[in-house]
């Protein structure tokens, strides 16, 4: 089944892009969320997010153990995992070594049945951060891409709502 990578800016339309492409495959999607509700703002922009989708998908999140819930919902309709961004970030506030995370989820993600549509936001076109933690986050969130990009069997960038086939 295949691996689809969708990227882009903030607001560039990413995540709408990414529902429709699960949406495509047989079965009821799962939405694999990585983002925790901290603050207000980002309590409704989860939200938004799920008022946009509806009731036809399953709700699945988190925050950390992408790989184990990669696995735990194999078999069934496409999963949706957003983002990609906030699980590094989640990974990096944690301690925990992103770059074996990377490749343990490059390594799963060979080996499932469903579909998996992931997101991630494209974070290398700015102007480079004025402080060592941005430049490492930055960093490694394009090392990520990348990993995740080579191991996909399509990537799409979405600049202004309108979807770009790169790979």
């Amino acid at each position: 089944m295949p691996t689809i990578l969708v990227t882009g800016g903030a607001r560039s339309g990413k995540s709408t892009r990414a529902e429709t492409r699960a949406q495509d495959f047989a079965g009821r999607p799962v939405y694999i969320a990585t983002a925790e509700g901290f603050d207000h703002e980002m309590r409704e922009r989860i939200a938004k997010h799920r008022a946009r989708r509806g009731n036809e998908w399953i709700e699945h999140e988190t925050p950390l153990e992408l790989v184990a819930a990669l696995n735990a919902t194999d078999g069934g309709g496409a999963r949706l995992v957003d983002c990609l961004t906030l699980w590094l970030s989640n990974l990096m506030h944690e301690g925990r070594d992103w770059t074996k995370e990377a490749a343990a989820l490059v390594e799963a993600l060979k080996a499932q049945r469903s579909p998996v549509v992931l997101v991630t936001n494209e974070v290398g076109s700015g102007i480079v951060p004025d402080n060592a933690l941005a430049r490492e986050f930055r960093d490694a969130a394009g090392f990520l891409n990348q990993m995740i990009a080579r191991a996909a069997d399509e990537v799409e960038l979405v600049v202004a709502g309108l979807p770009m086939r790169v790979k």
